[in-house]
């Protein structure tokens, strides 16, 4: 043990916590987006058609390595922020395991995930340019959530298209989003010009994708006349950049006692939180100051990591956003309608996948459905908490870690993300405790096909 016991939970103080994100674009080749029309980068003028003014800069902004926090909302953080780091003593005990392992617990809030992190600076963002409303796409709900919230405390609107499946699969996601505020709409859908393209090229298409729910979102905001933006809860750089936080608070409270972690372990859909958790640890590594062990877990249901291609895609279906160089399995892919609706993107972030493709991310793991949710169960009867399906991907693999330490002997510390919680996922529990869950994965010959329509850029 270190100098002074590690306690259950490390907890900073409010004047601890960080006033300025930290912005990995500054250290690294980022890729730009590109207008889909002339395959030229992207300029700040057509990104403020699509999102609020200062989002538009900080997504291009490739010169600051750190950007401050604005005052309010370092104000709102402190209503959930500092989130506590946890020393999963009896995940330990019950694993029999040499390995110290830690998770920071971004769940106590009631969007019950990281999203509200970004959330509500986009939506301060937006009240600061004037704008009337926002609009957005959820998955598994929990971004909508987040967005609703932050939308509900700035007063301004908000409409989101819910992916269908999850839309019907937790109806009380819907409830607490209009609680907020929003206006929920499960997609694809009849209301814009994307979605009855989208119906009437496959009538039997309901399940929805996360991309058809963005083109939908986009267009709902690119024809409102100038009183909408888009706001985004993953993939982008701008929101990899304000989950920083995530990271710098877990260096913090790691150096409260001398620990420094060698394996990082995130859940990987379209990014936000892996490269949140591994911001500082990463900038670390980029500085040659440590070498920590990156491992990116995603779905075998949605393989973009470990199955997809490098290259400039669409980050829509309906083909209407800018283009962005990232792992993609194609902008029509459509993977099957799993529980851990979070992580059903066909693309990867480009901050992500550029440090991928580099090497400063030494691993993509994908993993199935049902072990995600054995790991999930195993974690809430020993930790005391339920996980949402998509943190799980990260116990999954963070067990696994501590198990090669049993073996081998070696006392390697591991710190994951426990990206929020599973209330609202009880359905899913159900069928996995009932033996009637599956693992729906895609066939190689689907992947092609998908990854055929990718353009040539």
């Amino acid at each position: 043990m270190n100098k002074r016991e590690v306690p259950y939970k490390i907890f900073l103080t409010e004047n601890e916590m960080p006033k300025a994100w930290y912005n990995v674009c500054a250290d690294i080749k980022c890729d730009p987006l590109l207008n889909p029309a002339t395959h030229e980068p992207a300029k700040q003028e057509e990104l403020e058609a699509v999102f609020s003014s200062e989002c538009a800069r900080q997504e291009l902004n490739r010169r600051d390595d750190y950007i401050e926090i604005p005052a309010a909302v370092r104000d709102f953080y402190k209503m959930y922020r500092p989130s506590p780091l946890v020393r999963a003593y009896c995940l330990e005990k019950y694993l029999d395991t040499p390995a110290k392992i830690y998770y920071k617990f971004e769940g106590n809030n009631t969007s019950g995930s990281h999203k509200l992190n970004s959330a509500i600076a986009q939506a301060y963002y937006a009240k600061e340019q004037g704008l009337k409303g926002l609009t957005t796409e959820t998955g598994a709900g929990q971004w909508g959530t987040a967005l609703a919230m932050a939308c509900g405390y700035f007063g301004l609107d908000l409409t989101v298209y819910m992916v269908r499946c999850s839309y019907e699969q937790k109806p009380q996601r819907k409830t607490l989003m209009t609680t907020y505020g929003a206006n929920v709409i499960a997609s694809p859908s009849e209301t814009t010009e994307a979605g009855r393209r989208i119906l009437a090229a496959s009538p039997d298409y309901r399940s929805g994708s996360l991309g058809t729910a963005i083109s939908e979102a986009v267009e709902a905001a690119v024809t409102s006349g100038g009183e909408r933006r888009y706001s985004l809860g993953s993939v982008l750089n701008q929101v990899v950049l304000h989950q920083s936080v995530i990271g710098i608070e877990s260096k913090r409270a790691m150096e409260k006692y001398d620990e420094y972690p060698d394996i990082i372990i995130g859940c990987a859909g379209g990014g936000s939180n892996l490269g949140g958790l591994m911001s500082e640890f990463m900038r670390d590594r980029l500085k040659g100051k440590a070498k920590p062990y990156f491992i990116a877990v995603e779905p075998m249901s949605c393989p973009s990591l470990t199955k997809g291609v490098f290259a400039y895609d669409f980050c829509d279906t309906g083909k209407v956003t800018p283009l962005a160089k990232m792992y993609t399995l194609g902008s029509g892919f459509v993977p099957a309608p799993t529980h851990a609706g979070g992580l059903r993107y066909h693309g990867m972030s480009p901050v992500i996948s550029r440090l991928y493709h580099d090497g400063y991310i030494d691993e993509a793991r994908a993993v199935s459905q049902t072990d995600v949710f054995d790991a999930a169960v195993r974690f809430a009867r020993v930790e005391g908490i339920l996980p949402a399906p998509e943190s799980s991907h990260a116990i999954k693999v963070a067990i696994d870690e501590a198990l090669k330490c049993k073996e081998t002997g070696k006392r390697k510390t591991i710190l994951f993300g426990l990206t929020g919680t599973g209330y609202f996922d009880l359905y899913a529990y159900e069928r996995f405790l009932q033996g009637s869950m599956t693992d729906a994965l895609p066939t190689n010959e689907a992947l092609e096909r998908s990854e055929s329509d990718v353009p040539v850029v």
